[in-house]
């Protein structure tokens, strides 16, 4: 059976497809890829709206292509059927708890994975050097928590 995990930003076009993509590169890397898949959403997503030009490049430049991804808004649906629910930010994550309290083990804190707190900042709208700097960030993050999302997984 293969555990899903929900990576969620705000408009679904740079953060939340970022971590989405380096996950499941990860996952393929680990042979790991029938056990997990990660998507992802956008609590306030910029609906069916390709990922930013950036997020596209830095991708490339890690041999991972994310051309054709398109925005989505996160809905019960998703946030019942995923095992774990990883938020970029500490107000993604309010609002996950707000909407879906029902929800609340399965929601975390990107950061969560380096056991920290802090917000994965937003690079919309900004230069390649900082889409280079955030996505830098998440794989490290990701690469740091890849075997704790495993063990979140089994706790829900």
């Amino acid at each position: 059976m293969t555990r899903a995990i929900l990576f969620v930003c705000t408009g679904n076009i740079c953060r939340s497809p970022m971590a989405e993509a380096l996950f499941n590169a990860r996952a393929r890397r680990m042979n790991e890829e029938t056990l997990f898949f990660a998507e992802s959403a956008g609590t306030w997503s910029l609906e069916n709206n390709p990922a930013s030009g950036n997020a596209v490049i830095a991708m490339a430049q890690r041999g991972i292509d994310l051309s054709k991804h398109r925005g989505r808004t996160i809905t019960r649906q998703m946030v019942e059927s995923a095992d774990v629910i990883i938020a970029m930010t500490r107000d993604h994550r309010d609002a996950m708890l707000s909407e879906f309290p029902d929800q609340r083990a399965k929601i975390h804190l990107m950061s969560e994975l380096k056991d920290r707190v802090f917000d994965v900042g937003d690079p919309y709208g900004g230069t390649l050097i900082e889409y280079e700097s955030c996505a830098r960030q998440l794989e490290q993050l990701i690469d740091a928590g890849y075997d704790k999302i495993k063990t979140w997984i089994t706790k829900t």
